[in-house]
């Protein structure tokens, strides 16, 4: 999604970070295989690191967005009733799909490549519902 912001002319505006549900991949770097898909699109995430949501990122965020319906539970769990109305399903408030997004872990690496596309797609309709910078 940061990729895809500033080549759209939005890193100025948009502020993308990535964090977990739980607290078992704290300080890990992305997956290597993970890290091989985004390179082949011209993407480093390679300095990336783990690191778990907190209740902070709830009111300094103006979206939040689960990636499964069960992290979209916990996150509404964490939510204060003044945050709630920020969490969605990544691919429902994306592309209108009410539909989880895969985890490629116990998969081959070809799984990574589809997920790539699969989150391309939906993160380039989220910034077609962005107003253009001025």
């Amino acid at each position: 999604m940061r990729e895809l912001a500033n080549r759209a002319g939005y890193g100025g505006v948009v502020s993308v970070d990535s964090a977990g549900i739980g607290a078992w991949h704290i300080g890990h770097l992305p997956d290597r295989r993970s890290i091989a898909v985004a390179r082949a699109h011209g993407i480093d995430i390679a300095g990336l690191h783990g690191r778990q949501i907190a209740a902070a990122d709830l009111a300094a965020f103006d979206l939040i967005l689960g990636m499964d319906s069960r992290n979209v539970s916990e996150l509404r769990r964490l939510a204060s009733p003044e945050t709630a109305h920020k969490v969605h399903l990544f691919m429902k408030f994306a592309t209108g799909r009410n539909d989880d997004v895969p985890d490629p872990y116990y998969e081959t690496a070809d799984a990574f490549e589809a997920l790539y596309q699969t989150l391309e797609a939906g993160c380039s309709s989220l910034l077609e519902k962005l107003e253009r910078p001025s």
